[in-house]
């Protein structure tokens, strides 16, 4: 069976036992998270869409670590004129583990 859920502004196609790397959620290492905006669940003739959300559905999963991405370098120049500026950025997210789909 599989689910459509939301988070972090960004929408995930995910079955049992799938690994995703999720925008940073506020949870400890090992610890369970459930997604309830589920926008359809099911598989083949029992696929329910919801609108927007499918009701009492849920997605429930573990939460394996809580990492750092690769860094990418911001860099900014204006020619002829001197102006240089190099940033860097590593954005946070949590890698999940997903247990079980709630329909």
């Amino acid at each position: 069976m599989h689910a459509v859920i939301r988070t972090g502004g960004k929408q995930y196609r995910v079955k049992a036992g799938d690994e995703l790397k999720i925008e940073k959620l506020e949870a400890e290492k090992g610890g369970e998270v459930v997604f309830d905006q589920v926008l359809a669940v099911g598989e083949g003739e029992s696929l329910k869409i919801g609108t927007p959300l499918v009701g009492n559905a849920s997605v429930k999963a573990s939460v394996i670590a809580n990492e750092r991405g690769k860094k990418i370098i911001i860099f900014k120049k204006k020619r002829r004129k001197g102006y240089q500026v190099k940033r860097g950025h590593r954005q946070h997210y949590t890698r999940v583990r997903i247990l079980e789909i709630n329909a």
